[in-house]
């Protein structure tokens, strides 16, 4: 008996051991039992304990209503488990956030919330662990930057959130699975807040939102692994991360100088008609028209399959282009050949009202697929723009914008050849189906910048 009420003794040591090991760092957020540490803002939705959770209560005719913390916290990371009950309760964490008194909530009143948000998306969008910037930018990272994650949040459930803000890279996890990935300066510390979502509808009001199991790590943080080839939205100009560039991208812009590009149909970097200054590579504006100035300018290296990101930014009425399996062969008077992810001011530019069914508009294969886009996630002239395109090893492509996907197609498929044979490229023989080609940036006549031009050549 003395020999096994040791041995009990010694196991539950260990146990014990064991435990405060785990949750060395960390510090509860929630005590389990009360709100201490918490502080309701902005709306007039409830909060209320139910067992081991902290549950949020959607009521009618309020704006967005925030629980938040009392502390501000810079580098952590912030694991939570969350459940939803309904399809239509969307909700989010707010990390590094801030409160302005003075600023519209959007209902009449004054005081809102604003800074970062996990997204919470239990709708058939299925965007849970994406990134948003609540008040101020709106998405960062949309969900559908990496649709492999999509799945990975579970209706009726609890599910596990991570999160790590470190420095200026901020990175998310839903049920362990790598979702968002975010490189961005604006906010270095705020509070941590649980949101509970106005509601467009009276009733709707009652759903519920469950958070539980709550905490923080603030010291000897060490990032947990992310998984490989996972797109990386990077909003500091021109830079690339250890982890891009170990996962195979490049930067084709380096910011300085024009090393990598030179003249569509020439030997060197057009002497007038584009600038480099301020971290952008732009084209100057002059007459409008295609290649009459500086020209078309194309990399010098050859693309088959590949990941290509780049930011734009064009003034009032601008139209250009980024060009892609260009070839360079046809020696076209104009600009040179290639498939086109058009840049275009859908709103001033005479253009977005030409070709079949809108697709000469902003995002759009050019003369060919309408880019589906929502003018939510369109930033005006002045503003800079994401755009992306997909290239497979099966020649499947999508178009890319501000982390929306707005088209995809097949290159050389049937479908493909019979939009062709109704387009302004029908001319060309086997347009757009060249094994590799070039990347082009357009001169229009119109002033158009870029900056973060990278890519990844895919196997």
């Amino acid at each position: 008996m003395k020999k096994l009420f040791c041995t009990l003794v010694v196991l539950l040591t260990v146990t014990q051991l064991v435990t405060a090991q785990s949750n060395e760092g960390w510090t509860s957020l929630f005590d389990g039992k009360t709100l201490n540490g918490w502080k309701k803002i902005t709306g007039s939705a409830d909060y209320k304990i139910e067992g081991d959770a902290i549950v949020g209560i959607t009521v009618p005719n309020s704006p967005n209503t925030f629980l938040v913390t009392e502390k501000e916290y810079g580098d952590f990371v912030l694991e939570l488990e969350v459940k939803i009950e309904d399809t239509t309760s969307n909700s989010g964490v707010q990390l590094r956030s801030h409160y302005n008194p003075e600023m519209n909530n959007g209902r009449g009143g004054k005081g809102r919330v604003y800074g970062y948000q996990y997204e919470l998306d239990p709708s058939s969008r299925r965007w849970t662990g994406g990134l948003y910037d609540e008040a101020r930018r709106e998405w960062l990272y949309p969900l559908s930057l990496n649709p492999g994650a999509q799945h990975a949040f579970k209706l009726g459930e609890y599910n596990k959130v991570r999160v790590e803000c470190i420095g200026n890279t901020i990175k998310t996890w839903v049920n362990g699975q790598s979702a968002a990935y975010v490189i961005d300066t604006v906010d270095k510390k705020g509070f941590i807040a649980l949101q509970v979502h106005a509601i467009p509808k009276p009733e709707e009001a009652g759903e519920k939102i469950y958070w539980r199991n709550i905490r923080i790590q603030t010291s000897n943080i060490k990032p947990a692994a992310f998984s490989k080839g996972i797109y990386v939205a990077d909003f500091i100009p021109n830079m690339l991360t250890p982890y891009e560039k170990s996962d195979g991208w490049k930067l084709l812009f380096d910011g300085k100088t024009s090393s990598g590009w030179v003249g569509a149909y020439k030997t060197a970097f057009p002497a007038k008609g584009w600038e480099i200054k301020d971290g952008t590579l732009s084209v100057l504006a002059s007459n409008g028209t295609e290649s009459t100035n500086g020209g078309d300018i194309v990399t010098q290296e050859e693309y088959s399959a590949f990941d290509l990101s780049f930011d734009f930014k064009f003034t009032p009425g601008a139209n250009s282009g980024v060009k892609y399996f260009v070839t360079l062969t046809e020696k076209n008077a104009g600009s040179a050949i290639g498939l086109e992810y058009q840049i275009l001011d859908d709103t001033l530019h005479p253009d977005a009202k030409l070709g079949r069914d809108g697709d000469r508009t902003l995002a759009s294969l050019y003369d060919l697929i309408k880019a589906d886009k929502q003018k939510r996630f369109i930033h005006q002239p002045g503003g800079w723009n994401t755009g992306r395109i997909v290239v497979t090893p099966d020649n499947h492509v999508i178009h890319y914008l501000n982390g929306l996907k707005v088209l995809e197609y097949d290159r050389g498929s049937a479908t493909f050849r019979d939009l062709v044979a109704q387009s302004k490229y029908k001319v060309w023989k086997d347009f757009g189906e060249a094994p590799k080609g070039y990347i082009l940036l357009q001169d229009h006549g119109n002033a158009v910048s870029f900056r973060s031009i990278k890519i990844k050549a895919l196997k």
